[in-house]
């Protein structure tokens, strides 16, 4: 699934082909994503686009009155076409602008949405209750600290949870827990404010990085100019099983933590 450097790379690039653009058609080919594309999407047509930004692994694009969230899902990607070509079997629906250019949504397995946000976007079911963004000033040691305290949940797993902070996905998490030297099953609970300190700084370095090489080069994933991202050549950890560690040489250990896949160095990590 795209993470959050995916997305946050996908807005990068769209961006600037839409951003005060005016939708002049919504076509919709096929509602059946994750949840059904609502008839309201096309309240978009004849509003310009004042604001593109992200909330976690959610695009939201705000227009002169409601708007519009787009997530892409386990394989959805979104091109911008200067001259629209006839639509492949899984583009399932198009923003097409005034101007001629065309964004596209393709998405092989339907697991993306397209939804109607009104003014008050941040009050969605799918967007209250988020945690802070990890490159805000919000998200701090003090912050995990405080909000793990009596958890016995893997920490991996409390990183992980978008309701304590948003878009630390696997990847990432045990990437950024590497970093840190902290041990993927420790007890949220167990960790130091001092610790804390050190996965926060992880974490946003990790996303950071791999926002600037154009998020990893998962399967599925295309950013949004057709190129593959680079990050996933330069993962410490992940998908590293049996490999040396790049630290010490110990073999990297692999895990089924919450149901993923988890990667670590049994020595670096405590």
């Amino acid at each position: 699934m795209p993470e959050l450097p995916e997305v946050e790379t996908t807005l990068r690039g769209i961006e600037p082909h839409l951003l005060k653009q005016t939708i002049a058609r919504v076509v919709v080919r096929d509602p059946r994503l994750r949840w059904p594309v609502p008839a309201e999407v096309s309240r978009a047509e004849g509003q310009q686009l004042v604001r593109l930004q992200r909330r976690g692994k959610y695009l939201l694009l705000k227009l002169q009155q409601g708007g519009l969230l787009i997530h892409l899902g386990m394989s959805g990607s979104l091109r911008v076409l200067q001259h629209p070509a006839t639509p492949k079997k899984h583009d399932h629906f198009d923003l097409e602008l005034q101007n001629g250019v065309c964004l596209r949504f393709n998405d092989p397995r339907r697991f993306g949405a397209f939804l109607w946000l009104d003014d008050d976007m941040q009050s969605h079911e799918l967007l209250r209750g988020l945690g802070p963004e990890p490159l805000s000033a919000d998200f701090t040691a003090d912050y995990l600290y405080r909000t793990s305290r009596g958890r016995k949940l893997a920490v991996k797993n409390f990183i992980m949870n978008g309701h304590i902070v948003v878009g630390v996905g696997n990847i990432y998490a045990s990437e950024a827990l590497f970093m840190a030297g902290i041990h993927p099953q420790r007890a949220a609970g167990r960790v130091s404010r001092q610790r804390y300190e050190s996965l926060v700084g992880a974490i946003r370095d990790v996303l950071e990085h791999a926002i600037r090489r154009g998020g990893t080069t998962l399967r599925d994933f295309v950013n949004s100019d057709g190129a593959p991202g680079y990050f996933a050549q330069e993962l410490l950890v992940y998908d590293r099983a049996g490999n040396d560690c790049l630290q010490c040489g110990a073999k990297i250990a692999q895990k089924v933590i919450g149901q993923r896949s988890s990667y670590y160095c049994p020595v670096c990590q405590r």
